[in-house]
């Protein structure tokens, strides 16, 4: 089932490209906002979905004519995955295990805009990653045991401001910005992907590829990462754990790019790219610069905050 928010938020039900409103199912489930009725849902899948199945029925609207919104307006927990694929195989080794936290207020939707702030970034970049998110809780799980606690899957995009001062404090002030965390557009439950460990990601910037890969190449797998993420905090229902990227793909996000992000069977996520100083980079992606045996993203080439030396 692919579920999705839709118009003012209203719930709907996705089949091809028609979406069926099916809010009267869910009426009964007590919420303060959208994000409360998403998680809740989840939750107690097993009492809505037949209900739900029964509702999306009948003509609908096609998907052209409404506004699809972030399907999970607020996650309790946005855990990331970092340095959790090989880069095509081109890594001697995994690299350990980790992960950090990124704000759920960081959340946009399908056709939202990511806002690049007024900050010495060296670059802003977006990663294509496919997100889990969480069924029913999970503490302490076995990796034998965690895939029993996914719900489903969707696109997931990690915005970055790179390079932020002071080095060794990083991560807080690079990842949990407002609007650094596009989804959507739509949540698929895990029966309709046979397997999340072959799906081929997609990202083009202005309608040019940039990154290309597939979650067969993750370091770590995504049973893995549930039951290492799990023995240091719970997740909850409706929490999204993402599962990382392919860097060599990266490249710059600048003032009116227009972004999509698309993995197999998820749909395809666009969005959009503001910066009010209209600062510029090279377009070259990593591996390009790695073909030319230079290390890490492009420099600022003119604006606010690019370096003159």
């Amino acid at each position: 089932m692919k579920l999705a928010f839709f118009d003012e938020f209203k719930l709907g039900v996705v089949k091809g490209d028609t979406i069926h409103d099916v809010s009267a199912v869910v009426k009964d489930i007590p919420h303060a906002g959208p994000g409360d009725l998403m998680n809740s849902l989840i939750g107690g899948f097993d009492l809505y979905r037949s209900k739900l199945e029964a509702a999306a029925t009948g003509s609908g609207a096609k998907l052209g004519s409404v506004r699809i919104r972030a399907p999970l307006p607020k996650p309790g927990n946005i855990v990331c995955m970092a340095v959790n694929y090989m880069e095509d195989g081109t890594l001697a080794k995994p690299a350990p295990i980790n992960a950090f936290h990124k704000a759920p207020s960081a959340i946009i939707g399908p056709g939202d805009t990511m806002v690049l702030p007024d900050v010495p970034a060296i670059i802003f970049e977006g990663e294509a990653e496919m997100a889990v998110v969480i069924g029913k809780r999970a503490s302490a799980v076995s990796a034998a045991d965690a895939m029993r606690h996914v719900f489903g899957y969707i696109n997931f995009i990690d915005g970055s401001a790179r390079g932020l001062p002071p080095p060794g404090n990083v991560f807080f002030q690079m990842k949990s910005r407002d609007t650094f965390a596009p989804i959507g557009p739509y949540l698929v439950t895990k029966e309709e992907i046979e397997d999340p460990q072959k799906l081929p990601i997609k990202l083009w910037v202005n309608g040019d590829l940039k990154q290309s890969f597939n979650t067969d190449d993750m370091a770590h797998n995504i049973a893995r990462c549930i039951e290492w993420v799990t023995s240091i905090h719970t997740l909850e229902p409706g929490d999204i754990l993402a599962t990382g990227t392919n860097h060599r793909g990266l490249s710059s996000f600048m003032d009116g790019d227009v972004v999509e992000l698309e993995t197999q069977g998820l749909g395809r996520l666009r969005f959009n790219i503001r910066d009010e100083l209209k600062r510029t980079w090279s377009r070259e992606t990593r591996l390009d610069r790695q073909k030319r045996n230079e290390e890490g993203p492009t420099h600022q080439l003119t604006g606010k905050h690019a370096k003159t030396a």
